[in-house]
């Protein structure tokens, strides 16, 4: 039991990590795009406040609507991560075996947003937007030569925002929103049980015992174990915006979206895969450390606190002639927010060295961003008008050495056109579609050292990266 102590801890740090770094990417990798009347322009026009959409871009504007009205969404994601070249070693030594290359998203992924909006008298109106704000999903297969970082990651987060607008003079306008966010994360880690030798020198000792002279068993690549976490919460923030009409032709807000605290509850699901540990894990591993195990059970509570960042958004709409306007908008973010990070079990575990332990913290490294947004609009008829926009989308990560391998996310470009068509007075059609430049971008994660809870070697990829989003939005107004 003693010789497995130590094996034991590796697996508990790669399935922290993958917790914990599936909720960093609620903060770091939102889905792009709530409202297709604003995708068309690379989400410039938020100062447009076109319809009921600009409940998430700026619920101020809801006082430039004209009559209550309901706008339903949906977006056709078809994201492309490809990664190849990929090497790894095992933290002892050798390299890890299996596939090198492949595809890791979905095919298609679809994200449904619904808005509406109710004048309740001339300066008043208040409205209710039910939208995707975060979402991805990356896969391995299970025998990658990564899997001993992070296998599989899927993030889905629905939010609920009631909102009301007041028009407290003539060219100004706020706006306040209540967010109810939903998020429910899972993910799977494989991890090496071997990574210390402790698997290692178990076997060769039962070997020895069997044959009655000394025999050497090298565990290295037999030993593998893995764990599916899955967590799921609620939590709660707030959306303040300004919509200021500077004159017949121009106008410019503002918008703030806070931080959102979320505790991720849910279970963590230990399993040993390699032969050499299938045996020991009903006896030596699966019992609490007060049953004299090491703490690592089947099955077990675990929880993570991680905060997502707030935002500020600026920005302008121009009408530069009767039929053409122009949109412009800066977003900050503070994605440096995420800083520290705490995963919690519901058993202590030994680590080692007569260490127990029920949590392990680790700090990421993400820089605060911006992006930088210009579109335009051009009245070709009474009844259709055509759409464009670009935008520059600053990665919060800084290197290849703190890229994660389920999102080897770089610096995007957004290029975006689309169309709005009126039929009749009630009913409203946009179609847009986006082209989503990213970086190719590298992965070059160092081995661990040994002193905390973690089994991976070292492990360098290429990817390649982009996504196409097909936006389909019907609006209908009341008159």
């Amino acid at each position: 039991m003693r010789i497995m102590k130590k094996s034991l801890k590796e697996i508990s740090l790669g399935v922290t990590l993958a917790f914990v770094t599936t909720a960093a990417q609620a903060s770091g990798y939102h889905f792009g795009t709530q409202s297709v009347t604003a995708q068309s322009t690379a989400n410039a026009a938020a100062a447009e406040a076109a319809d009921a959409s600009t409940i998430f871009y700026n619920p101020a504007g809801l006082t430039e609507l004209e009559t209550h009205e309901i706008a339903a969404a949906v977006n056709a994601v078809a994201p492309h991560i490809k990664y190849s070249n990929a090497r790894a070693t095992y933290r002892r030594r050798g390299q890890v075996n299996g596939e090198t290359g492949g595809k890791i998203t979905d095919d298609i992924v679809i994200a449904p947003h619904v808005y509406g909006a109710y004048k309740v008298n001339p300066d008043v109106t208040v409205g209710v937007g039910m939208y995707v704000p975060f979402g991805s999903s990356t896969e391995y297969s299970k025998d990658s030569v990564l899997r001993h970082h992070l296998n599989k990651l899927g993030l889905t987060t629905i939010a609920v925002e009631p909102v009301v607008a007041y028009k407290f003079h003539p060219q100004h306008s706020i706006g306040v929103g209540a967010i109810a966010q939903y998020s429910t994360a899972e993910l799977r880690k494989y991890a090496d049980w071997d990574a210390a030798g402790s698997v290692s020198a178990l076997a060769s000792h039962q070997a020895s015992q069997r044959a009655g002279v000394p025999v050497r068993v090298d565990a290295t690549g037999k030993a593998d174990g893995h764990a599916e976490v899955k967590g799921k919460d609620w939590g709660f923030g707030y959306q303040l915006a300004w919509m200021w009409d500077v004159n017949d032709r121009s106008r410019v807000g503002v918008n703030y979206r806070s931080k959102v605290g979320h505790k991720l509850e849910g279970t963590a699901n230990w399993r040993a895969n390699g032969a050499l540990v299938q045996a020991a894990y009903p006896t030596l591993i699966g019992k609490t450390v007060a049953e004299g195990g090491n703490g690592y059970v089947p099955h077990e509570k675990a929880s993570v606190k991680i905060v997502t960042p707030e935002s500020l958004s600026v920005h302008g709409m121009y009408k530069a002639t009767d039929k053409l306007k122009v949109f412009g908008d800066v977003t900050w973010t503070r994605h440096s927010r995420f800083n520290k990070a705490e995963l919690v079990f519901e058993n202590v575990k030994n680590i080692g060295g007569g260490k127990i332990s029920d949590r392990t913290i680790i700090t990421p490294n993400w820089r605060n961003t911006y992006k930088v947004a210009v579109g335009g609009s051009y009245q070709y008829s009474e009844l259709l008008q055509l759409r464009a926009g670009i935008a520059l989308d600053q990665s919060p990560v800084r290197g290849a050495e703190s890229r994660l391998n389920t999102l080897p996310d770089g610096n995007r470009i957004w290029y975006s056109f689309g169309a709005k068509y009126q039929y009749r007075k009630n009913h409203v059609f946009d179609v847009a579609y986006s082209h989503i430049h990213i970086n190719n971008t590298t992965f070059n994660a160092t081995a661990s050292v040994g002193d905390n809870v973690d089994s991976k070697g070292a492990a360098t990829a290429k990817f390649n990266n982009y996504a196409n989003i097909l936006g389909l939005q019907y609006s209908y107004k009341f008159r």
